[in-house]
């Protein structure tokens, strides 16, 4: 027994069967295919060809579509014509009615939800009214109850799916009326909602618009007309309906302006005009037959009669709107298809900027691993100095090594900075720059004279020049600040206070005197030493933990950006937050303890095997001797007659060194103040020992040729044992490592790698979207293998 969906007179039946025999084989798997790509759900993503009906209201839209369609849509006014309708008719061997809603996207994603869960299905059409009202008050259009909306139309779209096995392949979309200007249950804001529903379908340039207009208004009032002109001023895509024409006067003008309509002599529409006479007022109880035959009458005698038989009566347009569908669907195809290539792509790359899927345990564990090796790969090659990776970029020559430009090249970086702290401790590693030579020779020389004297710092610029003639040609960026990822290299140090060696004597004698033990007058205790290598060397921790802060900065600025390159945003910050940054606050904390015991090394009492420091006290002694016997020398110069025998008097004066007077002085060259004389030898083993006699003399800046063990020795282990040990050459080992993801807890892993519910709902709505567009381009190449090449 058919069922209540099938319900069709055989005249029906014959009829859509005639119908589909209009459609050629190529054509019907071409609305196959579209229908497909909708079924799927691609109808809110492509713009997929299909039929609209609109019009003002009242214009008689779902008259019209009831006779299309032979479908019965409630009868109860506006009821049908509040949202979008989507009818589709599918031929298949089952019969059955479905329908779901689609919801506006502008809605909350809860109501969203509950629309979307709306699936009926229903075994006769005579129930199509009710299940119709009951999508309107879930949309919320309808008293339910106690409850009155008051929203009188919406964006959601009602499907209706109706399959039967003589059922045509054809899909009308049927949109509310459009309203001329406001009313008591009609607002402002309907007006413009639906004027924008009309125009979003119509301007789609794969959509035949069928505009209804009615016979009982003049057509130039019908701003339906309007608005398709607008989307398609030549009418290429514009087949026109005009409906009720058994209400004009029979043989009236206003009868023939309409029948000139419809010939196309006034409003041109490429694809024409049509015609269909609906049922009055006293036919609303008529069946579809009934209705078909009372049309046919009509148009059987007037002046209607004189029309195409083509353009007149519900049964030619079925057969005309397949047709055209047909034509209309192969001439887009091509277009279509490349639209639908292109949205795959786009949907994958999506995709893949999304990575890879993180749902379980093990996908979250499997995508840490891949992520740590890349983040490994990189550190790993910019420690040892291997550039040859995409991620290091170009060379920026016109920045500073260590700029924000040229971070990624860490190793390069790395040594530029031990550099700079090398030539900063040789420029600010020492408290007082001592002046060179004797006591005479301070007192009387150009070094020594009253404003040298001054314990005043050194002018800072003066020790900037130094320090970068220093460096010996390494480039050093004018500003030590950067802005750019929060880098701030400041110096915070001070030049060395400058003093003659008169000053630096008086400086030791104040330690000496202060410092005294049971050693005899004249010698001192070798403690002494110690204390002023410590009070010498006390800039050294300022230096070495800036250099350290220094290192620190870029090693995490380096990493930063390691991170930023290879990890998935969603991912980043948690990663950072729980494993990287804390490695390299680990790291940090690490290198300021073994600074911390190197410092405490330096503080214990000096020691020293290099023979170059019995030299230097000797080479010292001799030069102060030496300078006090070369001062003595020219201070017991007199001038004497000696004979001549050129010309004139006979004699000439001739300067010479008295013996007598010189033996004098030099009983004047033994130091009789015990203290003093133990301060200068203090002073000439601390100046071996720390080899800081650094003179003012240019020559001597530029030289820069006399350090000391102990310097020499501090600046290597503060970059072998602080910088590498702790802050460089362990970076592969400590920031995420493969090794360190295979020791994570599944919690860790989910804590890290998990990904947030929008990014797995966003990730399955694309992998959906994918697998349809996947689908489609099958059934796209399922038409070309079947009838030939497309476009």
């Amino acid at each position: 027994m058919a069922s209540g969906i099938d319900k069709q007179d055989s005249t029906g039946s014959d009829r859509w069967v005639s119908i589909q025999a209009l459609l050629s084989p190529e054509q019907s798997q071409i609305i196959d295919l579209v229908d497909h790509l909708r079924r799927t759900g691609l109808g809110g993503v492509l713009k997929l060809p299909q039929l609209v009906v609109c019009g003002d209201q009242s214009s008689g839209k779902s008259s019209v579509l009831e006779a299309i369609t032979e479908i019965p849509f409630p009868r109860k006014e506006n009821l049908c014509t509040r949202f979008a309708t989507e009818i589709v008719l599918r031929n298949h061997d089952t019969a059955s009615v479905t329908t779901k809603i689609t919801p506006d996207k502008q809605r909350p994603a809860a109501e969203q939800a509950v629309l979307e869960g709306f699936q009926k299905s229903i075994s006769d059409l005579s129930e199509l009214p009710t299940l119709i009202n009951e999508a309107t008050i879930k949309m919320g259009l309808e008293q339910s109850g106690d409850h009155i909306s008051t929203r009188a139309f919406t964006r959601d779209v009602l499907s209706i799916e109706i399959c039967g096995p003589n059922r045509p392949q054809l899909t009308l979309v049927d949109l509310p009326g459009l309203i001329h200007a406001e009313n008591r249950s009609q607002t402002m804001d309907d007006v413009e909602l639906i004027r924008g529903i009309v125009e979003d379908y119509i301007k789609n340039d794969r959509t035949i618009i069928l505009p209804v207009i009615s016979a009982k208004n003049d057509y130039a009032n019908q701003i339906i007309l309007q608005n398709c002109r607008k989307v398609d001023p030549k009418g290429t895509r514009t087949l026109g309906i005009v409906t009720k024409p058994d209400f004009l006067t029979s043989g009236s003008e206003n009868e023939r302006t309409w029948i000139e309509l419809v010939k196309n002599h006034d409003i041109v529409f490429e694809l024409g005009w049509h015609v269909l006479k609906n049922r009055t007022d006293t036919e609303l109880n008529t069946t579809l037959e009934e209705r078909n035959t009372s049309e046919n009458v009509f148009f059987s005698k007037g002046s209607w009669s004189n029309l195409s038989k083509d353009q007149v009566g519900v049964e030619s347009l079925r057969g005309r709107l397949s047709l055209l569908l047909g034509k209309h669907l192969k001439k887009e195809l091509p277009g279509l298809r490349t639209e639908l290539e292109n949205k795959l792509a786009e949907t994958k790359g999506n995709l893949e900027q999304l990575s890879e899927r993180r749902s379980t345990t093990h996908e979250q564990r499997q995508f840490l691993t891949r992520v740590s090796m890349d983040v490994h790969e990189i550190i790993k090659a910019a420690v040892k100095g291997y550039y040859e990776l995409d991620f290091f970029g170009k060379v920026d020559v016109d920045a500073a090594v260590d700029a924000p430009s040229n971070m990624q090249r860490l190793r390069a970086a790395i040594h530029h900075l031990n550099f700079r702290f090398s030539s900063q401790m040789r420029v600010f590693g020492h408290r007082y720059a001592i002046g060179n030579g004797s006591k005479a020779q301070t007192d009387s020389s150009s070094v020594g004279n009253a404003e040298e004297d001054e314990d005043e710092s050194t002018n800072l610029e003066t020790v900037k020049r130094r320090f970068t003639d220093a460096l010996a040609g390494e480039s050093i960026a004018e500003e030590d600040s950067y802005n750019s990822d929060g880098l701030a290299l400041e110096e915070g140090l001070s030049a060395p206070k400058r003093l003659s060696r008169s000053k630096a004597v008086d400086w030791v004698l104040h330690i000496l005197q202060r410092t005294r033990g049971r050693e005899l007058p004249g010698t001192f205790n070798p403690l002494v030493i110690g204390q002023i290598f410590k009070e010498q060397s006390a800039p050294w921790k300022t230096v070495a933990v800036n250099h350290i802060e220094k290192t620190a900065a870029v090693c995490d600025v380096f990493v930063r950006r390691v991170i930023d390159e290879k990890v998935p945003a969603e991912v980043r910050e948690r990663l950072w937050d729980f494993k990287v940054e804390p490695a390299l606050k680990a790291s940090l904390s690490s290198s300021r303890q073994e600074l911390r015991r190197i410092l405490e090394d330096k503080e214990r009492h000096p020691i020293t095997y290099n023979h170059y420091f019995t030299t230097t006290i000797q080479k010292l002694r001799q030069q102060k001797l030496g300078a006090e016997i070369s001062n003595l020398a020219d201070r017991s110069k007199s001038m004497v007659q000696v004979k001549s025998y050129a010309p004139g008097s006979g004699y000439r004066e001739q300067e010479y060194i008295d013996p007598l007077l010189l033996e004098m002085k030099l009983g004047t060259f033994v130091e009789h103040d015990m203290d003093r004389f133990a301060a200068e030898e203090i002073l000439d083993q601390q100046s071996a020992f720390f080899k800081v006699n650094i003179s003012f003399q240019s020559s001597i800046i530029r030289r820069l040729t006399l350090w000391q063990d102990e310097l020499k020795y501090f600046i290597g282990v503060v970059a072998k044992q602080v910088i590498e040990r702790h802050l460089v050459d362990t970076l592969p080992a400590n920031i995420f490592s493969p090794v360190i993801v295979a020791g994570l807890s599944d919690g860790e892993v989910f804590m890290i790698a998990a990904e947030s519910a929008e990014i797995t709902r966003q990730r399955e709505s694309l992998e959906s979207l994918r697998s349809a567009l996947e689908n489609g381009r099958r059934k796209f190449r399922q038409i070309v293998g079947s009838v030939g090449p497309i476009g």
